[in-house]
């Protein structure tokens, strides 16, 4: 009987790229699973589920964002401060022009684990609202299409 093992990467073994994708006119939720399943590292032959093995990801123009039917008008982002009278809840067309960045950032949130894995994941994404990012010193790439493979 030949016995196998279950191969998992050290932390040694695990390469972080950067990739960065124009959200101008990608709907939402498809940009953030995309965004969601290159933090988690599911792309990469090596994936495990209990290490982050993900790479970082350079989200631009997240202001020109795109969203289905009349979503602008019916999602609603709500929140309770804990306090009488503290219920508070904003569209998403509101979000959007107050704070775009967070618009992308709770898309994606939504995408990975809520565990501590999940919360450092969440920490290798950059959202811009523009197109200016400063993380050029890491030369990121383009993020491939969903159906691509990156390695």
């Amino acid at each position: 009987m030949t016995m196998t093992k279950t191969y998992s990467p050290s932390i040694n073994d695990i390469e972080r790229r950067w990739f960065v994708v124009d959200a101008d006119g990608l709907t939402l939720g498809r940009l953030a699973s995309r965004v969601a399943q290159v933090l988690s590292g599911k792309h990469k032959p090596g994936y495990a589920t209990h290490l982050d093995t993900g790479d970082h990801v350079i989200v631009l123009n997240a202001a020109r964002v795109s969203v289905t039917r009349d979503k602008r008008t019916t999602k609603v982002y709500a929140r309770h401060s804990g306090y009488p009278g503290g219920f508070r809840e904003e569209t998403l067309g509101d979000l959007l022009a107050r704070r775009p960045e967070e618009v992308i950032r709770r898309a994606v949130k939504g995408m990975l684990p809520r565990t501590r894995l999940g919360a450092q994941q969440l920490r290798k994404l950059k959202v811009y609202a523009g197109t200016d990012h400063p993380h050029e010193a890491q030369q990121p790439e383009l993020l491939p299409e969903a159906g691509a493979i990156v390695r």
